[in-house]
Formats: C-alpha cells, sequence, structure tokens
C-alpha cells in the first residue's frame, strides 16, 4: 500500500525532498523584521549627529562642549528644558544664570532649584567651590535632588519637601552630605556636609506644580574656625576665659547673636549660660582643653545651647583652645537642623577621672 505525505500528498519516498522546501521557505517570513549591521550603524550615526546638534545648542562655552559626554549633554539638555517650562521667554529666573560670577563669589554657598517633583533645575556655578565638581559633573550623579544626597536622609527631606510645597513661602532646612570629587574626598577625609535652607515659590497664580519651584540655599557646615569660609561669615564669635570658664573678654559681636553686651557677660561664668542637660558635655571639653587632654581640634569641639538674653536656647559649635593661662572659645551659631546633624556625630561626653 502506497503511502502518501500529509504535506504534498506525494507518494513517502518522495516525502524527503519537501522537507528542505519547507526549510529553506520558513527563515524568509522573519528576513523583513531582522535588523542589519548596516541599518544599525546608520540609526547609531542619526543619534550622534542628534546629540551633536543639541551639545551646539547648550549655552556653554565651546571648550566644555568638547568635553562633555553624551551622558553629561542629555543630562544638560533635560536641566534646561525643565527650567524653560518653569521659567519661560520673559520670565527671567528670581535666582539663575543672570547672577554674575561676582556676586556669586560672595555668597556663603551655592543656589541651587528644584522643581515640585524634586527634579534638578538650576546649579549654579560656584557649586564647584563647596563640592569639587562642576554643575555637569554633578549632573552626571542624576537628575534628582536624591541623587546627590546621602541616601541615609532621603525620606527626612522627602517629608521636608512635601511640608514647603503644601505651604508655598514655608522655608524649611535639611541637612546631608553631598556627593563629592575624589580629590575632595582625599583631602578632606569624607563628603561635604551642607545645610539646604529654601522654600517652594509660585511662580504664577494659580500655583500648580508645573508653575512653583523649590528655591534654596546650600551652605557647608564648617569644619573647623580655621576654615577659609570661616573667616568671611558673619555668624562666629569668640570669647576669652580663665582655666574655670569665667569670661574675661568676649568680641562685641555676640550682642548680635545673644544679645548680651560684653560688660554683662565678664566675670560671669560659662557655666551660668548652659542648657542644663549640655552641662556634662561642656564639662568633658573643659577638661580635655585644660588638662591638654584628646588628640587634635576634635577633643575641643562640641554642639551646646547657650541660653539667649530672650530666654531662649540657641545651639552653637564650640571650638575651644587652650593659650597659657586661658582658653579661647570661638563659636558658631547653627540653625537647629545643622545642631542635629553634628550633634548625632559628636562623641559622648567621657565619665569623669
Amino acid at each position: 500500500m502506497t503511502i502518501f505525505c500529509s504535506h504534498c500528498h506525494r507518494p513517502l519516498q518522495a516525502e524527503r525532498s519537501c522537507l528542505p522546501t519547507r526549510a529553506k521557505q520558513a527563515p524568509s517570513a522573519s528576513r523583513p523584521f531582522r535588523s542589519t549591521k548596516s541599518a544599525s550603524k546608520a540609526r547609531r550615526d542619526q543619534i550622534n549627529v542628534e546629540l551633536q546638534a543639541l551639545r551646539s545648542l547648550l549655552p556653554i562655552s565651546a571648550q566644555e562642549k568638547e568635553r562633555l559626554s553624551y551622558l553629561h549633554t542629555m543630562a544638560l539638555v533635560c536641566l534646561r528644558l525643565r527650567g524653560a517650562q518653569l521659567f519661560p521667554p520673559g520670565l527671567p529666573p528670581p535666582a539663575g544664570p543672570a547672577l554674575g560670577t561676582e556676586l556669586l563669589s560672595l555668597l556663603p554657598g551655592f543656589l541651587l532649584v528644584l522643581s515640585a517633583n524634586s527634579k534638578l533645575v538650576y546649579i549654579s556655578e560656584n557649586v564647584a567651590q563647596v563640592l569639587g565638581l562642576s554643575m555637569v559633573e554633578l549632573l552626571a550623579q542624576g537628575d534628582t535632588v536624591f541623587d546627590i544626597l546621602d541616601g541615609r536622609v532621603g525620606e527626612d527631606v522627602h517629608k521636608k519637601l512635601l511640608l514647603a510645597q503644601e505651604e508655598p513661602g514655608r522655608e524649611v532646612t535639611f541637612v546631608s552630605e553631598m556627593r563629592t570629587s575624589k580629590a575632595f574626598r582625599l583631602q578632606h577625609g569624607g563628603n561635604r556636609v551642607v545645610a539646604v535652607c529654601g522654600r517652594f515659590v509660585a511662580l504664577s497664580w494659580p500655583p500648580s506644580p508645573s508653575t512653583t519651584a523649590f528655591l534654596a540655599l546650600c551652605t557647608p557646615l564648617v569644619q573647623s574656625p580655621t576654615d577659609g569660609e570661616a573667616a568671611s561669615q558673619d555668624d562666629i564669635f569668640q570669647s576669652m576665659h580663665l582655666l574655670d570658664m569665667t569670661f574675661i573678654d568676649v568680641t562685641e559681636s555676640v550682642t548680635y547673636h545673644l544679645g548680651y553686651h560684653r560688660e554683662e557677660l565678664v566675670g560671669q561664668s560659662w557655666y551660668s549660660l548652659l542648657h542644663p542637660e549640655d552641662a556634662d558635655l561642656a564639662a568633658a571639653q573643659h577638661r580635655a582643653v585644660a588638662l591638654g587632654a584628646g588628640a587634635g581640634l576634635a577633643a575641643g569641639t562640641a554642639v551646646l545651647r547657650v541660653l539667649h538674653k530672650d530666654r531662649a536656647w540657641t545651639w552653637l559649635r564650640v571650638w575651644a583652645r587652650r593659650d597659657g593661662g586661658c582658653i579661647t572659645c570661638t563659636c558658631r551659631c547653627l540653625r537647629e537642623e545643622e545642631a542635629a546633624h553634628l550633634r548625632s556625630r559628636q562623641p559622648r561626653a567621657a565619665a569623669p577621672p
């Protein structure tokens, strides 16, 4: 009995000839959907042309354009597009590129503008003086503020930004480490601690997420009284004490910071101004400085609360050193958020020997 092929209906001995035919025909159906090497190269070339065109439109110098990678180019383009959405032509940004280099150099930090969803919109050029990274290099870290901050404070920062967004005009502050260049980390032993103080501003009425921006000043926390930043800051005063911490002199600027006149403090004890909960910490600092204990400047550094003349508590970061028969203190006023950050990293007071 002759058996016929179910495909070509030929006798079985001819079935072998129909199978190769089907095998040869099957690939042809998918061939139109395949990508060839020449097509892929053409697409890459077209993408490169478009990126070069975008790069040429960026308002930066030719030298900076030459150094831009594709990633940096796209990051800058996205930044400019967000800025154009928030600050359309005819509506200059409150803190934007119109600020001159000389004016920026007078600021104690750099300017930062965020959109309602925490996207970076503007970073002033003097950011390199604070973080060791240019605006372009910082953008390579990511396009949101959380990409340039220490991840451990992300939730707290998110809550602060939501609070500020719910009440436009309300000032909020958060403190975090910010990413820095490798050279900066090698020189300073880590990233830079920065206090970000700002508020949401409605750029048009009625306000909406697409027309509100978070404007902030980012100020680095001074690590020592000899830092270059400290010399130009107005939030520092100095005092001199006997070895028992009795005031023998204080700079006139103490009136601005604590409300007292110099004459009111001379002859008084430092401990009479301290918050009761900080007495042990201040005593530990006092012993370390007076006896020459501890290692380096850290032994004479503490974050304390002192009594303002209006009976409110003021946070101070106090650097103390012994000069012969007296102790000199350099005090810097702190925001509550700065004090909380520094206290969380401050060693506990040692028990008296």
